[in-house]
């Protein structure tokens, strides 16, 4: 399946918006929409830390980014597997320094066979293979725990010089019982503590940004 860049907008969207919430109430997020990027030549030249989104194509990648930016920047889609370039915002939180946030192209969809799943595979070695400092988190749907696809992507994070984390989306589709029951089942899962969070709820978002900011810290040496 051939790539087609995302065509860019005539000018590029600079935003200065309030996080709401208990933990950001009267933090200002400016973000910026930077390039698509079908490969390492695409890829931006600064050399900022970043953050990398990876998850299903319906585990709402777009969705959460947008929520944590508090503006639609990152395009969504009603059909799963249409994104196959890496997306890269610059966002500066209150007088933290600025970071990409990266969009990477979803993973387990049918809808492109194998050539879609050879298209993410160069993509994601290209990204990963770069030298800088950057964290990985790999987003899981909190209502589906141990999807064949989830676990091998977590494998391959977790082969890879770069600090990752799991967060579980879409929590506010689940019962009371459900998120308890759902999230010891990820933490046993992943052997690490899996925050869940709701990008339409605002639900997690306090805890999510923290681990953004600390992630390209403990990049390794």
């Amino acid at each position: 399946m051939a790539v087609k860049p995302a065509p860019e907008p005539a000018h590029k969207c600079l935003l200065a918006c309030v996080q709401r919430g208990p933990g950001f109430r009267n933090l200002k997020i400016s973000a910026e929409f930077v390039t698509s990027a079908a490969g390492a030549d695409g890829f931006p030249k600064d050399r900022l830390p970043e953050v990398a989104l990876v998850g299903r194509s319906n585990v709402g990648k777009s969705s959460l980014l947008n929520a944590l930016m508090r503006q639609s920047l990152a395009r969504t889609s009603a059909a799963p597997g249409k994104t196959r370039l890496a997306n890269f915002f610059r966002v500066q939180r209150g007088a933290a320094p600025a970071l990409f946030l990266v969009d990477l192209p979803g993973y387990g969809y049918a809808r492109g066979g194998d050539a879609s799943a050879r298209e993410f595979n160069q993509l994601a070695d290209a990204y990963v293979n770069r030298p800088g400092h950057r964290g990985l988190i790999l987003l899981v749907d909190s209502r589906h725990p141990g999807l064949e696809s989830d676990m091998d992507a977590w494998q391959w994070l977790q082969s890879l010089p770069w600090p990752g984390a799991v967060i579980g989306t879409k929590v506010d589709k689940l019962t009371r019982a459900e998120r308890a029951r759902h999230g010891r089942k990820f933490e046993t899962l992943f052997d690490i503590p899996v925050p869940l969070v709701s990008a339409l709820t605002g639900e997690g978002l306090d805890e999510l940004w923290k681990m953004i900011a600390n992630l390209p810290k403990a990049t390794a040496a």
